[in-house]
C-alpha cells in the first residue's frame, strides 16, 4: 500500500457562516479528488466556520477553559489538563490562541462527528465524490513529548479497526489489538499541516480500509470504567464525592484488596498496623450487621426522645445507602499497643493516636477506591453501637468499629466537580 498526503493550499481565511465544503470543492476537484480518498481538516477552520471564535481577555480565558471543562485531570502550576464535554483529554479545554487574530481564542466545536458529517454530505452534494472527513487537533500525550493530530471527528470510515482474533504475520491470534485508524492518519496528515504553512486541508489518498462499519470519534475516548489512569495524584484527592447512590455492578475482591493496601500505608504509632477492615459479602451477613445496627439506634434515639418520625427518617436512610451498597465494610482500629501511662492525659493522648491513625487508613481507602473508578461513602453508624457490630462480625471487645463504607460502581449522574475551595479560612502562614 501507498499512501499519498496532498496539500489544499491557497484557501480563503474561513470565516463565522461559511460553507467549508462549499469552499473545499473546486481545489479538492483540481487536485483530482475521488472515491476512497479522506480529506482531513483542521480543528481551526471548522470552529471558524461554526462561531467558535470569541474574545477573550487573559481572565476570560480562563473562564472559557473552565466553562469548556468537564472535569480536571491535572494541574501543575499555570498548567491545566482537562477532560471536554466531549470527553477528550487536552490541555486547557482546547482553547487555543493559535492562527486567529490577536485578542480571539477558538473553542473546540460543539460536536465534531456531526460537523464531519456535515463537511461530508456537502462534498457529495458539491463534487459527487464519497469521500470519508476527518477533522483533527493537536493535542500532547502522556508519557510521550510533542504534539501530535489527532481525529476529533470523524465521518465515513471506522475510527477504530478490532483485530481481535485475526492472525499475526507468524500466524499467531492476536488477542488486544484495536487500531485506532482515525488518529493514524490524522496523525499522517499532520506531516503536511505545519502550524504556519497555511494548510488546513489535505488528502490522504491510499487507504485500503477494511469492509467495517464506519465510525465516529466518539468511538476514540475511552470509557470511564476501562481508564486506567482517570486522575493524577492530586486530583484524585479533591476529586472523590461522597457518593449515596450506585451504578449496577459488583466490585471485585482486587478493587477491595488494592484499596486495603492502600489503607495500610496510613501512618500509625509505634510501627503498628493496627486495623482491620471487614468486607460483608453475604447478604445474610449484611442483613445480621443490618438488623443489628438498627436496633441499638433505635434504642438509643428513643431513649433521647428522639420522634418516631425523625428516628424512621434516619433508619430508613442509613438502611437505603447501607443495604442496597454493592458491597459494605466495616473499618476497626484497636489499641493494645498503645503504652501505658500512670498519666491518664498522657493516656488519652496515646489512645487518640491509634484513632487518628484509624482515620489517615479510612481516607486512604476511600482514596483508593476512587482511584480505582469506584465511589464510596463512610458513615459513621458502628462508631455508636460497637458491641452489636462486634457481635454481628463475630469480633473480640478489642476492635473499635469506626463507622462503615458503602461501596460501588458510580451513578450515570455523578455530582458535579467540587468547587474550588477557597483557603482563606483554612490556610495560615505565621
Amino acid at each position: 500500500m501507498t499512501l499519498e498526503i496532498l496539500p489544499i493550499t491557497e484557501l480563503p481565511e474561513f470565516r463565522e457562516g461559511d460553507d467549508i465544503a462549499a469552499i473545499l470543492a473546486e481545489p479538492l476537484l483540481a487536485a483530482g479528488f475521488r472515491s476512497g480518498d479522506v480529506v482531513v481538516v483542521t480543528q481551526k477552520v471548522v470552529s471558524k466556520a461554526e462561531g467558535r471564535v470569541v474574545a477573550a481577555s487573559p481572565g476570560e480565558r480562563d473562564a472559557l477553559i473552565a466553562r469548556e471543562t468537564r472535569r480536571v485531570v491535572a494541574r501543575r502550576g499555570d498548567i491545566v489538563i482537562t477532560e471536554t464535554h466531549h470527553g477528550f483529554v487536552c490541555a486547557n479545554a482546547g482553547v487555543d490562541e493559535s492562527n486567529i487574530e490577536a485578542g480571539m481564542v477558538s473553542l473546540l466545536p460543539e460536536d465534531p462527528d456531526a460537523s464531519a458529517e456535515r463537511i461530508r454530505e456537502g462534498l457529495l452534494e458539491n463534487t459527487g465524490t464519497d469521500a470519508a472527513v476527518l477533522i483533527t487537533d493537536t493535542f500532547g500525550r502522556p508519557w510521550r513529548n510533542g504534539l501530535v493530530n489527532v481525529a476529533i471527528g470523524c465521518s465515513g470510515i471506522p475510527a477504530l479497526v478490532d483485530l481481535r482474533g485475526s492472525a499475526d504475520a507468524g500466524g499467531r491470534a492476536l488477542e488486544a489489538t484495536i487500531v485506532a485508524v482515525a488518529d493514524e492518519i490524522a496523525a499522517a496528515s499532520g506531516l503536511a499541516m505545519g502550524k504556519a504553512d497555511r494548510v488546513p486541508a489535505v488528502i490522504v489518498r491510499g487507504l485500503q480500509m477494511p469492509a467495517t462499519p464506519h465510525g465516529t470519534a466518539a468511538d476514540l475516548v475511552r470509557p470511564p470504567g476501562e481508564d486506567m489512569f482517570r486522575f493524577s495524584p492530586l486530583t484524585s484527592i479533591s476529586t472523590r464525592r461522597t457518593i449515596r447512590s450506585f451504578g449496577p455492578g459488583n466490585v471485585p475482591r482486587e478493587a477491595i484488596e488494592e484499596a486495603v493496601s492502600a489503607a495500610c500505608t496510613a501512618p500509625a504509632p509505634h510501627h503498628s498496623k493496627p486495623w482491620l477492615f471487614v468486607t460483608v459479602d453475604t447478604e445474610t451477613g449484611r442483613r445480621a450487621l443490618l438488623g443489628a445496627m438498627t436496633s441499638a439506634w433505635r434504642r438509643d434515639l428513643e431513649s433521647d426522645g428522639t420522634p418516631i418520625g425523625t428516628i424512621e427518617r434516619r433508619l430508613s436512610a442509613s438502611d437505603v445507602l447501607l443495604g442496597t451498597a454493592p458491597s459494605l465494610m466495616v473499618p476497626l482500629v484497636r489499641t493494645d499497643d498503645s503504652h501505658p501511662y500512670p498519666d491518664s492525659e498522657r493516656s488519652q493522648a496515646e489512645r487518640e493516636m491509634f484513632l487518628l491513625s484509624a482515620g489517615a487508613a479510612i481516607q486512604n481507602l476511600l482514596l483508593g477506591l476512587h482511584a480505582q473508578g469506584l465511589a464510596s461513602a463512610w458513615v459513621s453508624s458502628t462508631l455508636f453501637c460497637k458491641e452489636e457490630t462486634r457481635e454481628a462480625l463475630d469480633l473480640d471487645e478489642g476492635w473499635l468499629p469506626m463507622g462503615a463504607i458503602a461501596i460501588g460502581w458510580p451513578p450515570d449522574d455523578l455530582p458535579l466537580p467540587r468547587p474550588e475551595v477557597d483557603l482563606t479560612d483554612f490556610l495560615e502562614y505565621r
